[in-house]
């Protein structure tokens, strides 16, 4: 059983804590990095996206469109400074569309 703490502790805070303690920032960064993607993006491009997935530091991102694909590759650096942008920190190094 956890040891109880008597000093009142902000919500953020006390989450934070249950993260690093239970290992699960990873988990927590790949839902952010998805989210992130579609608040970017907008509704044109997220109805062609058919899944996004963080792995280490790339974010891989699988498009319907061929077309939209090759108009997304052409500010790959664009879009990966404002995800890291939208998430506070630098996560996502590398983008790679298929």
């Amino acid at each position: 059983m956890a040891k109880r703490h008597n000093s009142h502790l902000p919500l953020s805070e006390a989450l934070n804590e249950f993260i690093k303690e239970n290992k699960l920032q990873k988990g927590m960064d790949k839902v952010d990095t998805r989210q992130a993607w579609v608040n970017l993006m907008g509704n044109g491009v997220n109805n062609y996206t058919t899944g996004v997935e963080l792995k280490n530091e790339t974010l891989f991102v699988s498009l319907s469109s061929s077309v939209l694909r090759e108009e997304l590759s052409l500010g790959k650096t664009k879009i990966i400074a404002m995800i890291n942008e939208e998430l506070g920190r630098e996560l996502v190094k590398k983008l790679v569309l298929r």
